[in-house]
């Protein structure tokens, strides 16, 4: 059975509904992030969820927090049940709650988050590739001429977007519009940050098998103007990772993501429109696709 939504009747006040996370406060300092197993594409969510989907997403972040714990600091307070159980309230423990949390949840600490998605891409496909098809530039700004599609960039680029509301849509901006936004040091530590992680991550994984094409990190700040990695890292949802033994140069690669929803949407023209429950053969094939990510990441067997 798939989680789509958590009720924890009122015993942590729920502040946050996001395309996948029920976001709880524990206290004035500490959050609760539940992964459900919504699932989204073309911004709309489905009816029905992905069996697990949360609890993948969950210990894939938690993978790399750990992998990048090294290069900055994180929000994680703790991610084991165990250490999450402990320090909740006693009433959480019970099967019913519990049964919504295990697996998928994480204890993480409040900070005043940078209002940018710190986008990092190393390769040019999605939106970046239809934009240089048009214009010859990637989020406003030069690249090289003569790319091809699903290239490799000489380096990996930082292309901000827009924080939107919930509801809202991101927006792509230059790096120059993102430090209107938060100001140039800040800008420019992010942006430096954010590929320095890109590049461990693309990096590690090669040595799995998997091209990481781009990805998406979110940074909170300290009082004293210390960058802390927050949000998720490194999923399945806000990454591209592609397989290296089907890569080919020159076309759109196949994902380790709900490609198979949307390609089913497009099919039977139902992408953009709300209601819509997925077969279970599109359930099963999106499901193996995060778990196939899980496993090819970390090197270990889903079993749960």
């Amino acid at each position: 059975m798939s989680i789509t939504s958590t009720n924890l009747d009122n015993i942590l006040p729920l502040i946050a509904k996001g395309k996948v996370r029920d976001i709880y406060e524990v206290d004035s300092e500490t959050l609760l992030f539940v992964a459900t197993d919504r699932i989204s594409a073309y911004d709309v969510i489905m009816e029905n969820g992905i069996k697990d989907k949360g609890k993948l997403l969950t210990q894939i972040s938690v993978f790399w927090f750990e992998f990048l714990s090294d290069s900055i600091k994180n929000h994680i307070i703790a991610s084991s049940d165990e250490e999450i159980f402990a320090k909740l309230p006693k009433e959480l423990s019970e099967p019913k709650y519990k049964n919504q949390l295990a697996g998928r949840s994480l204890l993480v600490k409040k900070y005043k988050l940078i209002p940018l998605e710190a986008i990092v891409r190393g390769y040019i496909t999605g939106s970046a590739w239809k934009e240089y098809k048009n214009s010859g530039t990637v989020h406003g700004t030069a690249v090289p001429d003569g790319l091809l599609e699903s290239q490799e960039f000489p380096s990996p680029i930082f292309t901000p977007s827009t924080k939107a509301d919930q509801g809202e849509h991101d927006e792509n901006i230059s790096p120059k519009q993102a430090a209107e936004i938060v100001g140039q040091k800040v800008c420019d530590d992010v942006a430096q940050k954010a590929i320095d992680l890109y590049t461990k991550a693309r990096d590690y994984a090669k040595t799995r098998g998997i091209i990481l094409a781009d990805t998406k990190f979110e940074f909170g700040i300290t009082d004293n103007g210390e960058l802390v990695l927050v949000d998720e890292v490194l999923t399945p949802d806000s990454s591209r990772f592609w397989n290296a033994k089907s890569y080919v140069l020159g076309k759109s690669q196949d994902s380790y993501d709900k490609q198979f929803l949307r390609d089913w949407l497009t099919s039977n023209n139902l992408n953009g429109k709300e209601g819509v429950s997925m077969p279970e053969d599109i359930v099963s094939q999106t499901s193996s696709k995060y778990i196939e990510a899980y496993e090819a990441l970390t090197g270990k067997k889903w079993n749960v």
